[in-house]
């Protein structure tokens, strides 16, 4: 195994900023072959994500971290994206139920301290039961959603996975995800037509006004200081020095060299 860091990125990251999101999906399974999955969490970006790898036939897991809280139209969507796009949808569960973890921690969403820890339980810890199955995931992030991941990168090392991950669609601004899932009538969660600019579990997410922040409706009872789960490594910063460990032969791969190792 070889160290590989963020800094790694930086060229590759330059060069990916023109790639449409079907070159960066044809390219993410050519390097990383059987070893790459998607992650969604049945919201809008996640729906075009899955579109995008059913129309374009590629074969790999979607991984869905059902936290045992979620909305029934979650839910739905995720059985309905399965079904009408032929998707292999990987459902993790947490540990605990929200009953067993509420007796023994008590109600933990109730403080800023306590959803991180919350967060931790029901939507991390089930993803990082599969650390070692992928080396690279897809995820959904978009720059036009602004805050954090105002500056996503699209390729970036997630150190607790150890694995790379890629957000095809980070240059995707609103007019370009309403356009694709008009043009392909993509099926969407029907909370976003409810208010739910973004959906997570049902404890802590409600609609928002349509002059707030597109995650206003995130942890309203806690605050502005409280928006991000940490799901999402680059959602929670971390620079140039973060790094995973991969075979040389695939980080040769994926940067298009070749190691000569002679003296």
């Amino acid at each position: 195994m070889a160290r590989f860091t963020q800094a790694d990125l930086v060229e590759l990251n330059k060069a990916f900023e023109d790639r449409s999101p079907a070159d960066l999906l044809r390219w993410t399974k050519d390097i990383f072959g059987k070893r790459v999955a998607a992650l969604t969490a049945m919201q809008k970006a996640g729906s075009v994500i899955c579109h995008m790898i059913s129309s374009m036939k590629i074969n790999m897991n979607v991984l869905f971290v059902d936290t045992g809280v979620n909305f029934p139209e979650t839910l739905e969507t995720q059985h309905r994206l399965a079904q009408a796009y032929g998707l292999k949808i990987m459902t993790l569960h947490p540990e605990k139920t929200m009953e067993q973890q509420t007796r023994e921690y008590g109600v933990l969403y109730l403080t800023p301290e306590g959803q991180k820890q919350c967060c931790e339980m029901r939507k991390t810890e089930p993803l990082l039961a599969t650390r070692g199955d992928y080396d690279c995931l897809i995820g959904s992030l978009r720059r036009a959603e602004g805050g954090a991941r105002g500056g996503c990168p699209i390729l970036s090392v997630d150190p607790s996975m150890n694995c790379v991950r890629i957000n095809p669609l980070a240059n995707f601004s609103d007019e370009h995800m309403e356009n694709y899932i008009a043009e392909h009538s993509v099926i969407i969660n029907p909370l976003h037509s409810q208010g739910f600019s973004t959906i997570s579990c049902n404890r802590c997410t409600t609609p928002v006004l349509p002059n707030e922040p597109k995650r206003a409706g995130r942890w309203r009872h806690l605050g502005p200081w409280s928006v991000y789960c940490g799901i999402n490594p680059t959602d929670l910063g971390g620079g140039t020095s973060l790094a995973i460990d991969l075979p040389q032969e695939l980080i040769d791969r994926l940067l298009g060299r070749t190691t000569d190792f002679s003296i």
